[in-house]
């Protein structure tokens, strides 16, 4: 219902970037900058300063974001009004998920929520958690759900369920009948890690400096971007890795890697982010209240 000109305008403003703009309205940035050029040709001003391939908001822009914030802000409230009072659940939600969860926790928790409301568009964006908690700061998406603890004090923050994480060898390796093993030990090895910017290198980080673990200790052989890859890494012998229990089922059951488990142990939370709004759609309160529920009767892996 809102003019659709002032939407783009809206999420270039918010993101300072026609490039970013375009992608969380999947549109071509041709068609963003002719949407803006259009809402600018009806003011009869410049709404974006353009420099060094750079953006900011001129005087005028920054007006028209303030109103335009009101009366999206406006519209949700309606929307949702009117919703809750013919009980309709339906609409577009977008979540975002660090590269474990996406994987391994939120196809089953997304598949039981579209059986109860089939009327709700769910669309997932996958990231690692840095990534993630960017999103919802900048109202790309309406929730994410990460590992890694998040330091945005202006963002809501709920724990869902507690993770635990275990050393991985291949079964050939010399650790293999150990059963239990201690950081140090673990890192003598090659060792495989994930990305800068995944929740699992920075809960392991945090770990190693709480047991006053340096990074110089490691033989740090690899960095991959995905659960997947490390495993594979692993199943070839390239080395060993820290990995979250949930992710090594299939694996563990075909004998083709062997799990760890750290002295002392390494859990982290999976949590619900989001934005503190005062209004919000009914499908995202019943999608965060069927998370909940779903969290609760599935509280650990082990």
């Amino acid at each position: 219902m809102a003019d659709r000109r002032l939407q783009v305008f809206h999420t270039v403003a918010r993101l300072l970037s026609f490039t970013k703009a375009a992608e969380a309205l999947h549109m071509t940035q041709p068609a963003v900058t002719f949407q803006v050029r259009q809402l600018e040709e009806q003011f009869n001003t410049r709404l974006f300063d353009r420099t060094h391939n750079r953006i900011s908001l001129t005087e005028a822009g920054k007006r028209v974001y303030e109103y335009a914030h009101r009366i999206f802000e406006l519209y949700s409230e309606m929307d949702s009004a009117v919703r809750e009072m013919t009980g309709d659940i339906s609409g577009v939600l977008m979540i975002g998920a660090s590269t474990t969860i996406a994987e391994y926790m939120l196809p089953s928790l997304l598949g039981d929520f579209k059986l109860k409301y089939p009327d709700v568009n769910v669309q997932l964006k996958v990231s690692n958690s840095d990534g993630i908690v960017h999103m919802v700061e900048n109202n790309v998406i309406d929730l994410g759900v990460v590992e890694s603890p998040v330091l945005n004090k202006n963002l809501v923050v709920e724990v869902c369920r507690m993770d635990q994480l275990v050393g991985v060898v291949s079964p050939k390796h010399p650790l293999a009948e150990h059963g239990t093993v201690n950081l140090e030990t673990l890192l003598e090895h090659p060792y495989i890690c994930r990305e800068e910017g995944s929740g699992t290198r920075e809960v392991i980080a945090e770990h190693m400096n709480k047991l006053g673990i340096h990074e110089s200790q490691m033989h740090l052989t690899m960095e991959l971007g995905s659960p997947e890859s490390i495993k594979g890494a692993v199943e070839a012998g390239m080395g060993v890795a820290i990995i979250s229990f949930a992710t090594i089922q299939k694996e563990l059951k075909l004998g083709t890697l062997v799990a760890l488990t750290l002295e002392p142990k390494l859990e982290r939370p999976f949590s619900f982010v989001h934005q503190k709004q005062k209004f919000r759609h009914r499908a995202m309160d019943e999608l965060l209240e069927f998370a909940r529920s779903y969290c609760k009767s599935h509280p650990r892996v082990v």
